[in-house]
């Protein structure tokens, strides 16, 4: 009886968050709404099917990640006021070193406003090294996840001609890749992965997740036109894990628990970039004052992908300036800072943007508090120095050592006359101790992870891929003469 009263009482308070919620749409929301309910009902194989289906929303904190959510939940309650059944709904996150605690907060919010945590149709999990735990906004990534987010960064980042575009932070693409893949295999497993990505969001993704696989020494096929469709045959091309040709049997843990993974998937894509009618300005009521989302709003518009900030984005610029072209720091920072005003004003950006961007980067009074406040959130959210950053700008270990020379002529000159030693180092015979020191220090890498780069190639980029938006009708803000800027692309996050 208790049971029964409680599963009442609880209903009324899921219609009441559907009522809210649904306040908070406008007309062609509603209408929106009904025909993303029509989609899954027909996914699913009908209404009486729909209560065995599950779907898959990914989270990762940013404003659309968190509307698509709101969407959902709209959809699973609307369906489940006026049939015996409603769609169960997983939602999960990866834990990775750049996040923000923002990022965190917003699903933090967005789940407890929407109600999700006790509902016991809905799933909230989180990976961290490869294991699918609860998500807890609080709970710091793991030192394990930590070391092995950071390997992997170092690992493809290393993967580059020394004088290639900066692609530095591609371990993200694949890094996610792997995650769709076991989480949609998880528990289970999902029916549908939902997504409110553009078309153009889709492939800039597709295109990163090839070039991090190539550069993962994966054989990854490249179609330029291909998006979210073709994720899970990519995903099954590539196997289920990414990292293999950089580690021995034992460099990675395994997917856990591992008992609760299936062996085959099912799951499919539904596309629904094309139910959001609402322009960005009528969502954020929805968004601030129902969800509790707070906007990181520069980082949003202007952060050169997801997986880094935009703080460290304009600090690896003015490194490469200072230390691969012999230009001053500031310098670099000015001509990122430049490219992002040009592309925000061609945006009809608000101007507060713009001052807030000038205020933060271009003050020369600030500029090397703010190089010492970049180096310190470099350290403390992806576990790299400067000096490690400055070997991944130079790429010195790959194809046997072809760019050292010129890596140590430019910074660190003193090391030359162990040119020798490191070579032999990175052969795998015997050196002096304080020489394989210096390339632990220097690299961040263990001696043998540099014997591998060492051993493998560099991956020439070829045709750059087109920058994703956070609005189909937005252009692009190219930051890098081609380098997507992509702060809001969402995955159904």
């Amino acid at each position: 009886m208790m049971t029964h009263t409680h599963e009442q009482a609880m209903n009324y308070v899921y219609q009441q968050v559907l009522q809210r919620l649904l306040s908070f749409f406008s007309r062609a929301e509603r209408t929106a709404l009904q025909l993303m309910i029509q989609r899954l009902v027909v996914s699913a194989g009908g209404m009486e099917r729909i209560g065995e289906y599950k779907v898959l929303s990914i989270q990762s904190g940013t404003r659309d990640c968190c509307y698509t959510l709101a969407l959902l939940r709209a959809a699973q309650l609307s369906i489940a006021g006026r049939a015996p059944a409603t769609f169960q709904l997983r939602v999960a996150t990866l834990r990775t070193n750049g996040a923000s605690p923002m990022a965190l907060e917003n699903i933090h919010h967005s789940c407890s406003a929407l109600f999700l945590y006790d509902d016991p149709r809905v799933e909230v999990v989180m990976v961290d090294n490869r294991e699918v735990l609860p998500f807890s906004h609080l709970a710091p990534v793991s030192d394990a996840g930590r070391e092995s987010n950071r390997l992997n960064l170092l690992m493809v980042g290393h993967r580059r001609t020394w004088n290639g575009p900066l692609d530095l932070w591609d371990d993200g693409y694949l890094a996610a890749g792997e995650f769709y893949g076991q989480i949609c295999r998880w528990d289970r497993g999902v029916d549908a992965l939902v997504s409110s990505d553009t078309p153009r969001q889709q492939k800039q993704f597709m295109h990163g997740l090839t070039r991090a696989a190539q550069k993962a020494g994966l054989n990854a096929s490249n179609d330029p036109e291909s998006g979210y469709e073709e994720l899970f045959a990519r995903l099954d091309e590539l196997g289920s894990d990414c990292y293999r040709e950089f580690y021995s049997e034992h460099g990675q843990a395994e997917w856990r628990p591992a008992e609760s993974f299936e062996a085959c998937r099912r799951t499919t894509f539904i596309d629904i970039h094309d139910m959001l009618v609402s322009n960005l300005e009528d969502r954020w009521p929805l968004l601030t004052d129902f969800l509790g989302f707070q906007p990181d709003e520069l980082a949003a518009q202007l952060s050169d992908n997801e997986f880094v900030s935009l703080t460290i984005s304009a600090h690896v610029r003015g490194l490469e300036a200072c230390f691969v072209h012999g230009r001053t720091y500031e310098a670099g920072v000015a001509d990122y800072v430049q490219r992002a005003l040009v592309m925000m004003r061609r945006k009809q950006l608000p101007e507060r943007y713009c001052e807030q961007v000038m205020e933060t980067f271009v003050n020369p009074t600030t500029m090397s508090d703010q190089r010492a406040l970049a180096a310190a959130q470099a350290q403390k959210s992806l576990g790299l120095s400067e000096a490690q950053l400055v070997c991944l700008l130079f790429a010195p270990f790959v194809d046997n050592g072809a760019s050292l020379e010129r890596f140590l002529r430019q910074c660190h000159p003193g090391m030359l006359v162990a040119l020798p030693d490191l070579h032999r180092a990175m052969q795998g015979k015997s050196a002096p101790e304080q020489v394989l020191q210096w390339m632990v220090d220097v690299s961040g890498l263990t001696v043998k992870l540099i014997g591998t780069l060492y051993r493998m190639g560099p991956v020439a980029r070829g045709e750059r891929p087109g920058p994703a938006v956070g609005n189909a009708d937005e252009p692009a803000l190219d930051l890098d003469a081609g380098n997507a800027a992509n702060g809001e692309r969402s995955t159904g996050r």
